[in-house]
């Protein structure tokens, strides 16, 4: 009981309710894959708004998937939209492409946008993998999930930063 006690208060505070940080300005938006919740709009916008030149969209979806072709096809005079297909198809996958992004173009702060319950994991991901400041930025939404939900989530992310922090980021 003091387990899952414990547990649910720790899941609570990376999960659902992190530590927020305004945006700031970054050398580039990372927006990972997901649901099409409105991420890759609100990365665009964030961008647009003067926080980077350049958005990263994962594309991890189908070659017809109407939200990515409109994103993707997009021509921005103000922002330079990159989209690209994570390799593996994993929150890993998207942190290796931003690391040769970075690389190439000498960044050194990147700004990841997801759900708010990923953002603790990808932080953990990213940093490993880039070695340069990341700033994690939720998709404004609100969650609406029932309790066993909830605690999928909490197992689901809690397994996914112990394995991320047990096996680090693969090398070049």
């Amino acid at each position: 009981m003091v387990v899952q006690l414990g547990g649910a208060v720790v899941g609570y505070r990376l999960f659902t309710d992190p530590p927020t940080q305004p945006p700031v300005h970054s050398d580039a938006i990372v927006v990972l894959g997901g649901e099409h919740d409105g991420r890759e709009a609100f990365g665009i916008d964030l961008a647009r708004a003067g926080f980077a030149d350049t958005v990263l969209l994962s594309n991890p979806y189908p070659d017809d998937d109407p939200t990515m072709r409109a994103a993707c096809q997009s021509s921005d005079r103000q922002v330079r939209i990159v989209c690209f297909t994570p390799r593996p198809s994993t929150t890993t996958g998207e942190a290796l492409f931003t690391r040769e992004q970075a690389r190439a173009h000498h960044w050194s702060r990147v700004t990841v946008v997801s759900w708010r319950h990923h953002l603790f994991r990808a932080g953990v991901i990213f940093r490993q993998c880039l070695g340069i400041d990341v700033q994690l930025v939720a998709v404004p939404r609100t969650y609406h999930f029932s309790l066993g939900a909830w605690a999928f989530v909490y197992a689901y992310q809690f397994a996914g930063t112990t394995r991320a922090a047990l096996t680090g980021c693969p090398p070049d």
